[in-house]
């Protein structure tokens, strides 16, 4: 059936010999948003388009935006995103989420950089010091909220964070930079771009940073506490091969360590290594803009589970292809076919390797209906076959590899329609169905025995589990405020969420112990959950050079959990771990030598998990704060702290984040 899926799919992309060219090969983002005076966006219909005209709800962070926030890592940075969440667990561990819902290891965002999913499949969730790319050579960071999988595909559920880099194609130069300050920070950044001849461009960026980790204020022993080091290489080519066809090759190597938080929310020291390839072919053809692409991502995490030395690896390849094109002047369709494998042995006990094969078909329509009114409708269907392979140890039920040969088949659809009401107003209503599938850690990736005078029992995952469906309408309001030199928003949203996943927990065995078979701890759909909210933005610059940003977000978050559940002990309390109100506050001035910025976040009370059990957190402000001087030829001296209130400030039920100042010399040619 996989096959025959792959097959229609290349079918549909090679049968449209009627339709006209959609886009060039390679996108200048830079041209084309100094030709609309707006950050531009491919990547929900795949054709240009006008941020504010994008049928989802989006938020865009440009180069400058990153450059005064002052921050280090991108946690920090998409936390002054309305409706972003943040749990910052240590100095290189940090869970995002996207309108409530965040969890330690989420499976419900899915991060791309140029369209490769860099998020780590045995898990699911986002180890986000291992993402490969400095700051410097990000030209913009595409934040979109809701279910968003027929449109960016696999597990799109909670939201996207899509990474877009200069293309070394249209931004020549390069960077340099190092920085210096409190708790023990250090960190060096090199990136170069180089043209050979007029068909052939390289970007290629190296850094490595250390930083101690924050006080040891949890009472879990000292050992579990890592400082944090990062070691990262990226490299992006583009050959022009012909005028029509071009070739896009980019990879990326981490090196980390650092103290991270575990599901069951208990830190351990872990030490990642991942290596990624990518290769797209792009075809300006008479059929359209045809693209195959393939990517390979490895990954080997070096960690331990209640003491245990533990060691994931997991290897993922994904080959696609799709065809962008147009039909007459209004209709904008866009058909494509993917296959993924995606594998790891069992682990912390070895013996058996579990796998599963996803085949996907997709189609988007972008209709521009009038020069107001635009309409775009998308679907995606996934088919995903399990397997397992090798032995199981003593102890576990007998079930079978054949226990392990399942399959799931779902479909999952957006709906956009943007309204450009006046030249200042515009409207924006979405409907959208995403799933969340399980992960290989959910499906039997996790193999740990216990077998011990104190303890005795099997967690293992569950090859039967349901994905989580999740829905979800929006509505949104803009308007450009020219008189202040920016704009004002309200966003309204509902969402529910199916089948929510339980986590195992020794205080609930899930299957009984028997004469020969050990108690089972596992993974379990225990209800359902419902959210609404509302978010608020506003901007603004003068021409004295002041300019600010705010913005609120408001969840509610209300559980359902079967009977025989309790949501608390399956670490899916959702209710309880949403804050209800979070803002964000940015202040800035800037002429042509100076620049000075100051952020404040505010965040409600909320609960969280440590050591098994749920723990109050108050509500807190932190704020951050940047100055900076630019010199001629580029360079740029700057001071900027992050935590600037307290030494240490309880922001979760773990370690204390603590103030840390730095000093930075940069520069950029």
């Amino acid at each position: 059936m996989n096959k025959q899926i792959l097959l229609a799919g290349a079918a549909a992309c090679a049968a449209l010999a009627l339709a006209l060219p959609a886009s060039a090969q390679s996108i200048d983002y830079g041209s084309l948003e100094t030709l609309f005076n707006e950050p531009v966006t491919t990547s929900a219909t795949g054709s240009p388009q006008r941020a504010s005209q994008a049928p989802v709800d989006m938020d865009i962070i440009s180069a400058e935006d990153i450059a005064r926030s002052g921050a280090t890592d991108l946690p920090t940075i998409l936390s002054r995103v309305a409706g972003v969440d943040i749990q910052a667990w240590s100095v290189g561990h940090a869970d995002v989420g996207v309108r409530g819902y965040d969890q330690a290891r989420s499976a419900r965002l899915l991060v791309l950089i140029n369209g490769r999913q860099t998020y780590l499949d045995h898990y699911g969730y986002t180890a986000w010091s291992t993402l490969p790319v400095r700051l410097e050579e990000i030209r913009q960071i595409e934040v979109v909220k809701g279910p968003n999988s027929a449109l960016f595909g696999f597990n799109a559920v909670a939201g996207v964070v899509n990474i877009i880099t200069y293309n070394p194609k249209f931004d020549d130069g390069g960077f340099a930079s190092v920085s210096g300050g409190t708790g023990g920070f250090g960190e060096i950044s090199l990136g170069q771009t180089l043209k050979l001849g007029e068909r052939f461009s390289a970007r290629l960026s190296l850094g490595a940073s250390e930083e101690d980790e924050w006080d040891n204020t949890t009472g879990s022993a000292d050992r579990l506490f890592l400082d944090a080091e990062r070691l990262t290489a990226n490299v992006d080519t583009v050959t022009q091969l012909a005028d029509n066809l071009e070739l896009r090759v980019e990879g990326g190597y981490s090196h980390t360590k650092q103290t991270d938080i575990i599901s069951t929310y208990a830190y351990v020291p872990a030490k990642y290594l991942t290596q990624s390839i990518k290769g797209t072919l792009a075809w300006d053809s008479k059929f359209g803009l045809v693209q195959a692409s393939a990517y390979q991502n490895d990954l080997t995490v070096k960690t331990e589970i209640s003491g245990v030395p533990t060691i994931y690896e997991n290897t993922i390849s994904v080959f696609s292809l799709q065809d962008l094109f147009k039909v007459g002047a209004k209709h904008t369709f866009r058909v494509g076919a993917e296959y993924r494998k995606n594998e790891m042995p069992t682990a912390p006990v070895r013996g058996g390797v579990v796998s599963y094969d996803v085949a996907s078909v997709s189609g988007m329509w972008n209709w521009q209906v009038t020069d107001a009114l635009a309409l775009t409708a998308a679907v995606r269907r996934d088919e995903l076959d399990l397997k397992r392979e090798g032995n199981f140890p003593p102890g576990i039920p007998p079930y079978g590899n054949a226990f392990w040969d399942r399959s799931l088949n779902e479909t999952t659809y957006n709906l956009g329609a943007v309204w450009s009401v006046t030249s200042a107003d515009t409207l924006r209503a979405t409907y959208a169905r995403g799933v969340q599938l399980p992960t290989l850690v959910d499906l039997g990736g996790l193999q740990l025995v216990f077998n011990t005078p104190t303890f005795r029992g099997v967690f293992g995952g569950n090859p039967t589990l349901q994905p989580t469906v999740v829905t979800n309408f929006g509505a949104g309001y803009e308007r450009d405020l020219p008189q202040i030199g920016g704009k004002a928003g309200v966003r309204l949203f509902v969402q529910k969420s199916e089948d929510i996943k339980g986590q195992p927990n020794s205080a609930q065995v899930d299957v009984p112990a028997t004469g020969a078979t050990l108690p089972v701890f596992t993974y379990l759909n225990i209800g359902e959950s419902e959210m609404k909210g509302v978010e608020l933005t506003a901007e603004g610059a003068y021409d004295n050079g002041v300019r600010w940003n705010a913005n609120y977000a408001y969840t509610d978050v209300e559980d359902s959990i079967d009977a025989g559940y309790n949501a608390a002990v399956r670490y899916a309390a959702f209710a309880a771990t949403t804050p209800k109100h979070r803002a964000n506050l940015n202040l800035g001035w800037s002429n042509q030598a100076w620049s000075v910025d100051g952020f404040a976040r505010y965040e409600s009370e909320k609960d969280l998990y440590y050591s098994g059990a749920l723990r109050p957190v108050d509500a807190y402000v932190t704020v951050a704060g940047r100055v900076a001087r630019t010199f001629g030829e580029g360079l740029t001296l700057a001071l900027s702290g992050q935590n600037l209130l307290e030494d240490g400030q309880r922001q979760t039920s773990g370690l204390e984040a603590e103030r840390r100042v730095l000093l930075s010399i940069s520069t950029d040619w």
